[in-house]
């Protein structure tokens, strides 16, 4: 497969568009394996290391809103992230060694599927350069009725918005902090298999799901290896090292001049960016009437 990546586009709009990455085989197999995962969330509590349940959640009637890192419970989705198909236009982007930070899907159910709101990755986990990149395979199409993620185009290129309230981090953008315009936002469509690479410093979010149709996205976030996270090697150097899914990781972390706010105080709702946006006053999908601007 040719990968066909526009590298002017993505400097300058901080996104790029790839369809027909999953073959139609393995789109289905990542499908099968997403639907088998979310079944088995029956008779689950409350959140754990494998799941982040909807607010309206129950045991008998599970609701699932994300998998969290699908790639260290389940081997299809480790053999998944490493594949050539999905590393190729990643290193047309930020070179050869590449290193898988984390990843998640996350489902945006019929009829409920919860909104994200308008925040920036980098805000979640800066590092010692901005080769950081958010990779989203679509599992099912995604269009304007499904709750599909916008980007503001060129946001990359500005600030480090405060992702804070009342002092303490809440993975969201405080609304009365920027002149920011929702309404330039880019909807992301696709169709399924499709790939959508956007750079972490790229304001995004995404209404809730209001349509009779699924949205999955399975997303991970990749880095060059030479990106160093500033907050800490959270879960050991071994285990680090690991997850260079391309190429040769780095003991020399490559330094730029990029703007950077820490993610602390911790959030006052830790866990997931659902729970850490709990802590917003105001929330733009949810109280101020947006549909996806």
């Amino acid at each position: 497969m040719t990968i066909d990546v526009d590298k002017d586009f993505f400097a300058e709009h901080g996104y790029i568009r790839v369809p027909g990455v999953l073959s139609p085989e393995k789109l289905r197999a990542a499908q099968a394996e997403t639907d088998r995962i979310v079944q088995a969330a029956a008779g689950v509590e409350s959140h754990d290391e494998i799941y982040d349940l909807e607010a309206s959640h129950k045991p008998n009637a599970p609701r699932v809103r994300r998998i969290k890192t699908p790639h260290l419970h389940f081997p299809a989705f480790e053999a998944l992230v490493r594949d050539p198909y999905v590393t190729d236009p990643v290193a047309a982007l930020i070179g050869e060694n590449i290193r898988l930070y984390g990843g998640k899907i996350n489902i945006k159910a019929a009829g409920y599927g919860a909104p994200v709101e308008w925040h920036q990755d980098w805000a979640f986990y800066p590092h010692t350069n901005d080769d950081v990149l958010t990779v989203a395979i679509l599992l099912d199409d995604m269009d304007a009725d499904n709750g599909a993620l916008g980007i503001l185009p060129g946001s990359h290129q500005g600030p480090i918005y405060d992702h804070h309230v009342d002092g303490a981090f809440c993975g969201a953008l405080d609304l009365d902090a920027h002149d920011l315009d929702f309404s330039k936002a880019v909807k992301m469509t696709g169709r399924a298999g499709g790939m959508l690479i956007f750079h972490s410093r790229a304001v995004h979010g995404s209404p809730a799901n209001r349509s009779n149709r699924q949205r999955r996205l399975m997303i991970w976030e990749m880095t060059a290896a030479d990106a160093w996270p500033l907050t800490g090697l959270r879960d050991g150097y071994d285990e680090f090292q690991r997850w260079v899914i391309r190429g040769e990781g780095s003991l020399v972390p490559r330094l730029q001049d990029v703007p950077v706010r820490m993610p602390y105080p911790l959030a006052v709702h830790g866990g997931s960016i659902y729970e850490n946006q709990r802590g917003m006053e105001r929330q733009y999908f949810e109280h101020l009437g947006a549909a996806g601007d």
